[in-house]
């Protein structure tokens, strides 16, 4: 059994994907944090972020591995753990550089098709490119203003300034955004995280609920 939470940047997902995969009892498994961990590695190596040459090199010669959970992900290379870097402004300006290389995204798609199922799974394409055959398919978003309040307070920095940076995301990202035909689509801006958790599970098909 896979579930897919596609959706823009700052909509929820991971938080979502976590809700559901504990309501389920089974892991989520968030591409995001791959992505998000080869753009810390290469920034931490000086490497430019258009040059999927070079990164594929550095993630050869510095493995990632990505540990499942249903609490949250985490990131590991060798034994250091990435994951309280990933979530960095640094790391927010250059991931969708990085994702849009498509020699960067089979690698993500890759190491994710390698995890054994059931699991949900969470990023922009994971119902529409990585698991089109999803029992069930989902699509988050919100208004700019609605996701910058939302990490504005997660993180301590000014709204407007998030609000400006997500809109050129969305504008970036838009080619690997787009909802699965088959998804449903919730727009998170009136609801509170349970009340999207929710939602999810009343609509899983009865064989997965």
């Amino acid at each position: 059994m896979i579930v897919t939470i596609d959706g823009v940047a700052a909509s929820g997902k991971s938080s979502v994907a976590s809700g559901v995969a504990r309501a389920l009892g089974i892991p989520y498994i968030s591409s995001g944090f791959l992505y998000r961990a080869a753009t810390l590695l290469a920034l931490e190596a000086g490497l430019p972020l258009s040059d999927p040459a070079a990164l594929l090199a550095l993630l050869r010669e510095r493995p990632l591995r990505l540990e499942p959970l249903a609490r949250g992900n985490r990131v590991w290379q060798g034994g250091r753990d990435l994951t309280p870097g990933l979530h960095s402004s640094r790391v927010d300006a250059g991931v969708s550089a990085v994702a849009r290389l498509p020699e960067v995204r089979a690698w993500v798609d890759a190491q994710l098709r390698a995890l054994p199922a059931p699991f949900v799974a969470e990023g922009r394409d994971m119902g529409t490119n990585v698991f089109p055959q999803a029992d069930a398919k989902f699509y988050l978003t919100a208004s700019p203003r609605v996701r910058a309040e939302r990490r504005a307070q997660e993180r301590g920095e000014d709204a407007g300034t998030i609000e400006a940076a997500l809109t050129e995301r969305d504008r970036r990202d838009a080619a690997q955004s787009a909802p699965a035909p088959d998804a449903r689509v919730i727009d998170t801006g009136p609801l509170t995280l349970d009340g999207v958790i929710a939602a999810v599970l009343a609509a899983l098909p009865a064989r997965t609920a």
